[in-house]
């Protein structure tokens, strides 16, 4: 029997619990899951998709699955100021990974400003003042004092306040986070963030859910020929 697994090992789903005309099984990626499951490799891995694919609604609904916060956080400190995730995680079952801890954090770049909220209001008093911080600062000291121990990570577009620089040091911390045997999950923008080394990249788009190479991301191409001619695509959109 294997006892060296990831957290999260599969994911799959009660399709009859959902309706399959009504959103979120609309979106291809989510239909995919729910009538195919899941496999979670070790590691990262990351879903890579335009706005609407339906990365940020898989990641919030396993996230949640998961027992972690819906607008962000630990399974230990559930806050909520508008209910607004969708009802797939009621659909969801997760396969834990064999003698695997419960440990997990979920960094949601649009809610984080209300669990800096709900920590300062119910941390120690050692814990870090994010709201004195600026955007990207809080979200690197969010890295450094929650994702410290072996576990299962969530992030939704955490690039979205971090510098290039500042998402490098990202990769460097979610390699310190796999080495010490936690798993990570990610949806991203960033081809940045998708350029760490030994990831799993899943490209999430009509076609549902596919696994692909950095290289071949539409994502990187498109942002190649754009940094190689900006106006190959602005005088499409200025004109």
């Amino acid at each position: 029997m294997d006892f060296d697994q990831p957290p999260v090992v599969r994911v799959t789903a009660d399709r009859g619990r959902l309706d399959p005309h009504e959103w979120p099984m609309t979106v291809p990626a989510v239909d995919q899951v729910v009538r195919r499951g899941l496999d979670l490799a070790p590691g990262v891995t990351f879903l890579v998709g335009e706005n609407g694919s339906g990365k940020s609604t898989l990641v919030e609904a396993i996230a949640v699955a998961y027992g972690l916060s819906p607008e962000g956080g630990t399974r230990y400190g559930l806050h909520s100021t508008r209910a607004t995730e969708s009802p797939l995680h009621t659909a969801l079952t997760l396969q834990r990974g064999i003698g695997t801890g419960r440990w997990g954090f979920f960094l949601r770049a649009e809610t984080m400003h209300g669990w800096y909220t709900f920590a300062e209001d119910h941390g120690g008093p050692k814990d870090p003042a994010f709201h004195e911080m600026s955007h990207g600062e809080s979200f690197l000291e969010v890295l450094r004092t929650r994702f410290d121990s072996p576990g299962f990570y969530c992030l939704d577009e955490p690039e979205a306040a971090l510098s290039f620089s500042s998402t490098l040091g990202l990769i460097a911390r979610l390699h310190d986070v796999v080495s010490d045997g936690g798993q990570v999950l990610c949806a991203t923008h960033s081809p940045v963030l998708a350029s760490m080394p030994g990831a799993t990249i899943l490209e999430v788009g009509d076609w549902g859910l596919r696994h692909t190479t950095w290289e071949e991301l539409e994502l990187v191409q498109h942002w190649r020929r754009y940094l190689d001619d900006p106006r190959r695509y602005l005088r499409h959109v200025l004109d």
